[in-house]
């Protein structure tokens, strides 16, 4: 048993910091979490004046608190807080390492495959003090992940999983998700083919996917999405890989065009990535919206079985901020099993649809 002051202490660790909480997914995570543990979020960030006036947009539900991760954070500093949920990009494990000392739960937001690696070698440092990481939640990774868990139901074994992410242009996404996908335009990465890692190219390797009603086939790409590492890993599958497109075919095609040419390597250029971040807020037409494809192949009772998923909805960041608060409420109302896991190791589909407020729609396709 505990003893009391284990007790108390732990009784006491029960806030709850959004780290880049005053951000545009930071923001909607926030403001759920705030309505269903009243007083315990605190939104995070550097810059302590946009932490005090999203504060104040809430009426003093969220809290604000000035916070650089990139600078050296003491453990004691989390002594009351019972989980940290990271809504930007890191270089580095200091600072989950900080949480792990500290006991505190982490859950991450972010889509960096090789960070996301760094994170899973804490595993035994997290069991150690008790505290659980959660990985890739959001779309993707998030839903990707969870829709390849539901196909693999369907199968005794798994030989392919392809993995495709449409996104609306009509969506203003967050400067932070922008950089990101620019930064990652003219990169070389490794996906799992035949049981090996191999490096491709993203926005190389084009396929024909078809989206079903309303939004037909459309040409996409291969783009470092952490999904099809973190899968390839957990659900045992010898090959996988994620693809994107645009709403919009012709900006597709022409950022492919672009890499073949090597435009794309004048994203290194300071100036040339700015302006490309710029144009993106800029780009006129599309909808504010998302579809994710899942089609992973393999054998059910012998016979070679190909299993469809398909997802469309509204809003990208809605989705991923959506997410990121399931996951969050159900780890921070209920111990989980200490130590770093995606969230396909953890959580199903349903799990995260009892806790959406607007439930998405999964159409599935055996054949």
């Amino acid at each position: 048993m505990r003893s009391e002051t284990e007790q108390k202490r732990t009784s006491m660790k029960d806030q709850i910091w959004v780290i880049g909480g005053y951000g545009q997914v930071g923001q909607m995570i926030c403001t759920q979490l705030a309505a269903e543990f009243p007083g315990k979020v605190w939104a995070a960030g550097t810059r302590r004046e946009r932490a005090e006036q999203f504060s104040r947009q809430t009426g003093g539900a969220v809290k604000p608190l000035q916070l650089d991760i990139t600078k050296s954070v003491d453990s004691g500093m989390l002594r009351n807080v019972k989980m940290v949920i990271m809504c930007v990009d890191q270089h580095d494990t200091r600072f989950v390492e900080s949480c792990a000392k500290a006991g505190t739960d982490y859950v991450d937001i972010s889509a960096k495959a090789d960070f996301l690696t760094q994170v899973e070698r804490l595993h035994s440092m997290l069991q150690a003090s008790g505290s659980t990481a959660i990985l890739s939640v959001g779309l993707s990774p998030g839903i990707t992940n969870l829709l390849v868990r539901e196909a693999a139901a369907h199968l005794d074994q798994m030989q392919e999983a392809d993995i495709t992410i449409m996104l609306g242009l009509g969506e203003k996404h967050g400067k932070a998700a922008v950089e990101w996908t620019v930064d990652h335009m003219s990169i070389t990465y490794d996906v799992m083919r035949q049981g090996e890692l191999v490096p491709v190219q993203s926005l190389s390797g084009g396929k024909k996917i078809d989206f079903g009603d309303g939004l037909g086939q459309r040409m996409a790409y291969r783009f470092p999405f952490s999904d099809q590492r973190a899968v390839a890993r957990t659900l045992h599958i010898p090959n996988v890989s994620t693809r994107l497109c645009l709403d919009s075919r012709w900006i597709t095609r022409a950022l492919s065009v672009s890499r073949r040419a090597g435009l794309l390597k004048l994203l290194r250029l300071p100036w040339v990535r700015q302006a490309a971040v710029n144009a993106f807020a800029w780009i006129p037409g599309g909808e504010p919206m998302f579809a994710v494809k899942v089609d992973v192949t393999g054998w059910k009772n012998g016979q070679y079985t190909h299993v469809e998923q398909r997802i469309v909805g509204d809003k990208e960041a809605v989705v991923t901020a959506d997410v990121a608060a399931a996951v969050a409420k159900r780890v921070y109302a209920t111990p989980h099993q200490a130590g770093v896991y995606h969230v396909e190791q953890c959580f199903t589909l349903k799990d995260i649809q009892d806790e959406l407020a607007k439930q998405l729609k999964v159409v599935t396709k055996i054949s």
